[in-house]
Formats: C-alpha cells, sequence, structure tokens
C-alpha cells in the first residue's frame, strides 16, 4: 500500500491512523478518545462524528488492518511459486510494520469479543489462502480444521511471544534477513512437514 502523508488524509482517515498508532503503543482501553484527537490534530467531537464511539473507531481501525491485508495477499499469482509468494507477503505484512506488528499484538493478547472476532477473520483468512495452495499443490491437504490455526500460528506466534523469543536469538526477531529464513523454514514445513518424508518409508 502506498505511504500517504497524514497531511493529505481526510479528517476520517487521520483519526484512523491516530488510533492505530495509539492502539498499537498502548492498547485499545488504556487510550483515550481525546488522546486520539489530539494527536491526529483535530477536535475530539470529530471521533463521535465519524465513528459514533470509540469502539467504532476501534471497528474502523480493525477494518482498514484487516484491508491492508487482503490487499497484499489479493495480488498474488496461483503458480508453483505460491508458497514462496505467500511467505514473502506474510512476512512483510505480519514483521515488517512494527505498527501493524504493535496493534496485532495488542489486539490479540486482550480477552475480548474485539479480539475474538479479529482473529476469526483472520483464521478465515488463512482458509482461504490454505484453499488457494491446496489448488496448486494437489489435493491432498493436511488437516482441513486444524490447517487454518496451525498457519496463523506459525506467522503470528513471532509477533506475540517477541519478547521472550529475543533473548535466545542473536538478531533482532524482525530483522529482513530473520524475517526471510523464518519464512523460508515456515514454507518448508507447511509442504513438507517435519517428518513427512517418513510416510512413504517404512519407519511410518
Amino acid at each position: 500500500m502506498r505511504a500517504v502523508a497524514k497531511s493529505d488524509l481526510t479528517g476520517r482517515a487521520r483519526l484512523r491512523e491516530a488510533a492505530l498508532e495509539l492502539f498499537a503503543e498502548r492498547g485499545f482501553e488504556a487510550t483515550s478518545t481525546r488522546a486520539v484527537a489530539a494527536a491526529a490534530g483535530l477536535s475530539p467531537a470529530l471521533v463521535t462524528r465519524h465513528f459514533g464511539s470509540k469502539q467504532g473507531l476501534r471497528a474502523a481501525v480493525d477494518a482498514y488492518v484487516l484491508d491492508r491485508i487482503s490487499e497484499q495477499l489479493r495480488d498474488l499469482t496461483p503458480d508453483e511459486n505460491l508458497m514462496a509468494s505467500l511467505g514473502e507477503v506474510s512476512a512483510r505484512v505480519f514483521g515488517a510494520d512494527p505498527i501493524l506488528r504493535g496493534y496485532l499484538r495488542q489486539v490479540l493478547l486482550e480477552d475480548s469479543e474485539a479480539s475474538a472476532a479479529l482473529f476469526g477473520r483472520l483464521l478465515a483468512g488463512a482458509r482461504a489462502e490454505l484453499e488457494r495452495l491446496a489448488a496448486v499443490y494437489g489435493e491432498q491437504g493436511p488437516d482441513e480444521e486444524w490447517a487454518p490455526f496451525q498457519m496463523l500460528c506459525l506467522i503470528l506466534g513471532p509477533l506475540l511471544l517477541e519478547r521472550v523469543m529475543q533473548p535466545n536469538l542473536d538478531q533482532p526477531v524482525f530483522a529482513p534477513e530473520v524475517l526471510a529464513r523464518r519464512s523460508a523454514a515456515n514454507q518448508r514445513l507447511l509442504l513438507r512437514g517435519y517428518y513427512g518424508q517418513l510416510e512413504a518409508g517404512d519407519g511410518g
């Protein structure tokens, strides 16, 4: 998605961008609509005018985040390199943007209906991507119920566990070279599994 200068955004978009950044930094509960309006350089009354409530503002941010993710995935070409392309896009979307990463971490670690709903929409997206992968790599796929959860665990795990993973790594968890290596490892795991070769042998 092309970056747009905040000065060029509409008032509604400026409030949404400010909310995204503050929710990512502080969390939803700890962020007031007044703080969002101040960060956007606008009147607090405009939050109510554009979004109805703080919950409405949150819903708009969620929709925006999901649209950014979908936009990146939408342009993937269903060919023999789909797995690699999907891995690259997932690494970029869920790892390279610190604000998006922080927002997802804050939301998904909440115990709320909104966080469960956002995860459910991410899960639906994972199911759709697995259907695309199955069309390219063959009909015999993984467990249909659990495969989307497994895919999301691979992608979102480092995002949620960054603080405890970092002391065990020599480089930043989301450094470009670390993202690329982790993405390649995830692709190998999704395509072959840890011990997929045993299925064809007599150790199976």
